[in-house]
């Protein structure tokens, strides 16, 4: 039989994916600033041979790189603050051929 999860109860889903989107609003701004030392960081070290093309791709790559990390860390934290990860059965917990001290 499936455990319930706390995050099927409407309460602690709610607070859980509060945090979450907090945590994503407080990434954007870190993958903002990221994008601006990136491109500050290239504009010192090529001067004028920096294009619009460049500056573009670096905005993307950096930013998208670094929100995409933080989505993923989210799901992780949510899943296991929420208490989400313990619910999760074990299918291997009886079997003693199974080392679980590792």
């Amino acid at each position: 039989m499936v455990k319930k999860s706390p995050l099927d109860s409407d309460e602690t889903a709610r607070i859980a994916w509060a945090r979450y989107w907090r945590l994503m609003r407080g990434m954007a701004i870190v993958s903002l600033l990221a994008v601006v030392g990136a491109l500050g960081w290239l504009r010192y070290t090529m001067g004028d041979a920096l294009t619009i093309h460049m500056m573009i791709a670096t905005a993307a790559g950096v930013g998208l790189s670094v929100m995409l990390g933080a989505a993923l860390m989210g799901l992780v934290f949510l899943s296991s603050g929420s208490g989400h990860d313990e619910s999760v059965e074990d299918p291997f917990a009886d079997d003693p051929d199974m080392n679980h001290d590792r």
